[in-house]
């Protein structure tokens, strides 16, 4: 497969409320970046022109009925919905909850059925997404379901990476969810992905430890010794991956330890990505690795306090953007260096056959 025509980005909208309207169109207001890609954005061209005009941007928005009739060269629009919507700027609405939804199944089918390359979610509210019928606390555990593979939440920059064992469990949860399966599995997408995903031929990996100072050895609990641990070395035994810790989460990032790794486990959601949208705010990319289809989204959220004020900077979701191409053409690479050059051996009966004919 060529890697050198535009690849079809799709984006899903996200809040209507908040900024994800703002920073999708921001993004592709320079004409230069349809040279290398084609958006096609899933929502309504009614309610982006709203945008366009609101936000006083000089873009041209090309409407279309199925995201299988993308033009290269322009930004294509698809309409997921047709009723109007009246956008309230920051405030928290079911309604716009219910578009970000429809965007989001949309797009995701457009992404299975490989009309677009690639998917870039704009930020959603967690809340306002909840019905009987979406019941997913984010696009992550979505997309779990929906697509192949078993995924894992990696936040991503160009000198950071970190991954992390839970995403959105309850902190009183989070030691009984941490097993030396899970362990193992995580390590798996991420050394796959490291190598699949960003080249990078044979990763180091840090650990980072579950319990204050990782445990200090059973005195501030025992996870750390009982199940991390052993199963770390397990994993460097029997897979020969270069896999590290568990290290004490608290003076990691501040001495720098991680430059020494090509990325990071933490063991859950604030220990990673504290410190990642500290170190790398505003240039981070969350990506959903180990799925068979690539899904990328900025890492903030819908910023309700600055919607519609027009101060939302489009960077993050440029990164976004940028990363999934990047990410796409990494895996076209890797799969045709490690593709099978050698053909079927014929069997010795289609052999004599042909020696007939």
């Amino acid at each position: 497969m060529s890697t050198n025509k535009p690849i079809k980005v799709g984006i899903s909208i996200g809040d209507l409320n908040g900024i994800g309207p703002e920073i999708a169109l921001k993004a592709f207001e320079d004409i230069r970046m349809l040279d290398f890609c084609t958006p096609v954005i899933f929502a309504n061209v009614k309610m982006l022109s709203f945008f366009k005009k609101y936000f006083n941007l000089e873009i041209r928005l090309h409407g279309i009925p199925h995201s299988s009739k993308a033009v290269d060269g322009k930004v294509n629009v698809v309409n997921a919905w047709k009723s109007n919507f009246k956008v309230n700027f920051g405030e928290e609405d079911k309604v716009a909850g219910k578009y970000a939804v429809r965007s989001i199944e949309v797009a995701t089918e457009a992404l299975i059925n490989k009309e677009v390359d690639v998917l870039v979610t704009a930020p959603i509210n967690k809340n306002s997404i909840q019905s009987e019928e979406f019941t997913f606390p984010g696009h992550t555990d979505y997309f779990a379901q929906k697509l192949k593979g078993d995924n894992m939440m990696f936040m991503v920059s160009e000198k950071l990476k970190v991954g992390l064992l839970t995403d959105h469990v309850p902190v009183k949860d989070i030691a009984s969810h941490i097993t030396p399966e899970r362990i193992q599995k995580k390590v798996e997408i991420m050394s796959q992905s490291l190598q699949q995903d960003f080249g990078i031929v044979k990763p180091r990996i840090a650990v980072l430890g579950i319990n204050p100072h990782s445990g200090d050895n059973g005195v501030i609990g025992d996870e750390d010794q009982l199940v991390l641990k052993p199963t770390i070395h397990k994993i460097n035994d029997l897979k020969g991956e270069l896999v590290y810790g568990p290290y004490a989460a608290d003076s990691f990032f501040g001495s720098k330890n991680h430059e020494n790794f090509d990325a990071v486990i933490a063991a859950y959601h604030d220990q990673g990505l504290i410190p990642f949208k500290t170190l790398a705010f505003g240039k981070g990319v969350n990506f959903t690795a180990g799925m068979n289809r690539i899904r990328t989204s900025p890492d903030h959220g819908t910023a309700f306090d600055i919607a519609g004020k027009n101060q939302a900077d489009p960077s993050s979701f440029l990164q976004a953007v940028y990363m999934a191409i990047d990410i796409y053409k990494n895996r076209m690479s890797y799969m045709e260096m490690n593709k099978n050059p050698l053909q079927i051996k014929p069997t010795a009966r289609e052999n004599q056959g042909s020696k007939h004919n």
